[in-house]
């Protein structure tokens, strides 16, 4: 039987002393298992609170599709923080055609709004913010996804670091497929799971890596990647939580490496160069090699 659609949407997790969202249904690309705000039929929804994305195509294309699926005189509320968007929040709901409703509490504005008759450049505003094919990157991405539009260096410099790979491995918070195809290039990889939080990356990915041997899965790797016995694990673990520096993040995620290989099996990492992941590694590994610093970052290979 089908699911009934929501009458109240929740997009992100903002602050409950700002806004109670109550019994929403999250659609946020960012938590494994929700629903899809693209999905939602237009004119389905009564309400729907969203923490508003910081960048600015991202930010639009959420609001755009939150319009699209209210039916007319559907509240809509929209917060985020002053230095993340909010301070131009107002003007942008404006600019759809609402008439806003905006207060400030706490470094956030908050604007609250109802969805008029006929919103303003809704269509536009979700092209902006739609998938498209990269020519700096080679692939598929889309604003909001981590280094969409061009490469990140530090994946850039493992990428180039990175030894023809045997056996059964992952690439933790693997983004869009940035890595893969180098990993994949060695005939002696078996299979290769890529994971990442980002609903909309692991979509990318499946669109930019064809290949029998690849698995894709939405997951928070803190909570564990459900994997064991890998000869290989690669990645350049996030050390920002909304839009926070947190360096537990990097170290969670060697964790779970850890977790996931086999004895003798081996870490691939690439960090900035100012993370402490040293004293986390050498514990659960029996051998740490700096393998290259430059520009910035480290590399790391760590056998288990």
């Amino acid at each position: 039987m089908a699911e009934p659609a929501p009458l109240h949407v929740l997009y992100g997790s903002p602050p409950l002393e700002l806004v109670d969202p109550g019994a929403a249904v999250q659609v946020s690309p960012l938590a494994p298992g929700a629903a899809r705000l693209e999905d939602l039929a237009d004119g389905s929804l009564e309400a729907a609170t969203l923490l508003a994305p910081p960048g600015t195509a991202e930010r639009r294309y959420a609001l755009a599709h939150a319009l699209r699926a209210l039916k007319p005189g559907g509240r809509l509320t929209a917060l985020a923080p002053k230095d993340k968007g909010g301070s131009r929040l107002g003007k942008e709901l404006a600019a759809f055609g609402c008439q806003v409703n905006e207060t400030g509490k706490r470094h956030h504005r908050i604007c609250v709004c109802e969805r008029p008759a006929e919103p303003v450049g809704v269509a536009e505003a979700i092209a902006a913010g739609a998938p498209r094919f990269v020519e700096r990157l080679g692939l598929w991405s889309q604003p909001g996804v981590f280094s969409w539009d061009r490469p990140d260096p530090g994946s850039a410099l493992l990428l180039e670091r990175l030894p023809a790979l045997a056996g059964r491995g992952a690439d933790l918070g693997a983004g869009v497929g940035f890595l893969a195809a180098k990993i994949l290039a060695s005939p002696k990889v078996e299979a290769l799971a890529l994971i990442d939080l980002d609903r909309r990356a692991v979509e990318l990915a499946r669109r930019n890596v064809e290949d029998a041997r690849v698995t894709f899965r939405q997951a928070d790797v803190r909570s564990g990647v459900g994997l064991e016995g890998l000869d290989f694990v690669v990645m350049n673990p996030p050390f920002h939580d909304g839009g926070a520096e947190d360096k537990a993040l990097g170290q969670a995620f060697i964790r779970r490496a850890a977790e996931a290989l086999k004895t003798g099996g081996q870490l691939w990492l690439v960090a900035n160069r100012h993370l402490p992941y040293e004293a986390v590694l050498k514990p659960l590994f029996s051998r740490v090699r700096l393998d290259v610093e430059t520009g910035g970052f480290k590399v790391y290979e760590a056998r288990k």
